[in-house]
């Protein structure tokens, strides 16, 4: 019965010698007030892969909506992705650099509206009235869209060197080639009217 207390003893004293050598060995911190001072906890993991950040991005934009007549659709970034692409390499003319832009040709989605693919007569008097989300809007008559009739394209663009468009130009972008600068192009194209002359 007297061994008991002192195996007790032992142990007690065991265990506060080795809480008493790990707070020397790891002290906490001090603040400047003598207390404990306290560490920020650490900041939210808040990484997206780009992939992420562009699915993201476009679906807080309205898509692309294509009309003529009756019909429309509505095209996204990820939408258009899943079409034969075509390149189109531009040099910018301030830096001398060329840019190899990736796109679908605005005529093979006009053609699913019912927009003739070889025009003729009548078919001449059909223009696009383009818009993007900054209000600008450009005209392209249906010959310059056609590649039967024009030799220049018109694309509608989804990545830039391989990669998504900026914010300020995509998620879509129209653009053309054959002219002497970027003046029609379209950032951001939200809306593609096809409508008739009188």
């Amino acid at each position: 019965m007297r061994q008991t207390p002192r195996k007790l003893c032992l142990s007690l004293a065991f265990c506060t010698g080795t809480t008493l050598a790990a707070a020397q060995t790891n002290p906490p911190a001090v603040g400047p007030g003598g207390g404990a001072a306290l560490r920020p906890p650490p900041p939210p993991d808040t990484t997206l892969t780009r992939q992420q950040a562009d699915q993201g991005r476009d679906a807080m934009i309205a898509p692309l909506k294509i009309s003529y007549g009756r019909k429309s659709q509505e095209w996204t970034a990820p939408k258009l992705a899943g079409l034969p692409h075509e390149t189109m390499q531009v040099m910018d003319g301030r830096t001398q650099e060329t840019a190899t832009f990736s796109g679908v040709p605005l005529m093979a989605l006009l053609v699913e509206l019912g927009v003739p693919q070889k025009l003729k007569g009548k078919d001449f008097r059909l223009y696009v009235v383009a818009e993007g989300r900054d209000g600008n809007k450009v005209v392209y008559s249906l010959g310059e869209i056609s590649p039967d009739v024009h030799d220049g394209s018109v694309l509608l663009a989804d990545s830039i060197d391989g990669k998504p468009l900026a914010d300020n130009s995509g998620p879509i972008e129209l653009i053309c080639s054959g002219e002497r600068r970027p003046a029609r192009w379209v950032h951001g194209v939200i809306s593609i009217k096809v409508q008739a002359a009188d």
